[in-house]
């Protein structure tokens, strides 16, 4: 059976759990608060790494920026291609694996976002990932990454939860593993009669871990906060966003 990042099922099961129609209401603030750190001129090339449905994409290109989408599930593409021509938007979608998409100093800004890293076996594939992030950028371009840093995890890790979305009942548990390498995650969902169970691993990384691999991926400037809009990466965070300059 293929991991857990390569199966479509996944990803197209548990859509409406990871892109709610919240998460879809904030994406126009989600940017602005991005270009208030990127600092981007006009008409910046910008790439969307593991673009998902195009929640950023989209918004980028209406506010005229050029835009390439890159992830690796039909499903999500389809549904960020056709919402890209209703709008009328030139934007380019990419099927690709983040560890191989590199276009050697295209790109003025890169963005990984939600929680889209660490999701690989090897740490060397993280580095992978990083270094044709950093290929791909100009010099002086920047990197934009946001996920739940270990230290957050600690502050607010909860063994179990659930909640229920327009009458889908979606259960998680979690367990830190790996002398806190990895988190363990199994989410489950029951609609109806209808149950759908998937097991996940995501590799973690405190502040102080990934500013590390960024220098050594060859970014020379990396900023650590504690969410979007920027504040201190400290005890009250609730995310791990990073800026990098290569």
């Amino acid at each position: 059976m293929a991991v857990w990042h390569e199966r479509d099922d996944f990803w197209e099961t548990m859509a409406s759990k990871i892109f709610t129609g919240l998460h879809w209401e904030t994406a126009p603030v989600e940017v602005d608060n991005m270009l208030a750190l990127l600092r981007l001129p006009e008409g910046a090339r910008i790439l969307d790494l593991c673009c998902g449905p195009g929640r950023h994409s989209l918004e980028l290109a209406r506010r005229g920026f050029r835009v390439t989408g890159v992830d690796r599930t039909t499903f999500y593409l389809d549904r960020a291609r056709e919402q890209a021509t209703v709008e009328e938007l030139n934007i380019e979608f990419v099927q690709d694996d983040m560890r191989n998409f590199c276009r050697p100093g295209a790109y003025d800004a890169v963005l990984n976002m939600y929680s889209s890293f660490g999701y690989f076996e090897r740490p060397d594939e993280d580095r992978q990932v990083l270094n044709t992030i950093n290929a791909s950028l100009k010099a002086g371009g920047r990197l934009l990454m946001d996920m739940r840093g270990k230290e957050v995890l600690a502050t607010i890790f909860q063994e179990r939860d659930w909640h229920e979305n327009n009458g889908v009942l979606f259960l998680e548990e979690r367990k830190i593993s790996g002398d806190w390498d990895y988190i363990q995650n199994r989410w489950i969902m029951i609609d109806g009669d209808s149950k759908a169970e998937f097991e996940f691993p995501l590799r973690i990384y405190s502040g102080a871990e990934l500013s590390r691999l960024l220098g050594e991926c060859g970014f020379r400037s990396v900023q650590l906060y504690g969410d979007l809009p920027p504040k201190p990466y400290d005890q009250n965070a609730n995310r791990l966003v990073v800026l990098a300059v290569k």
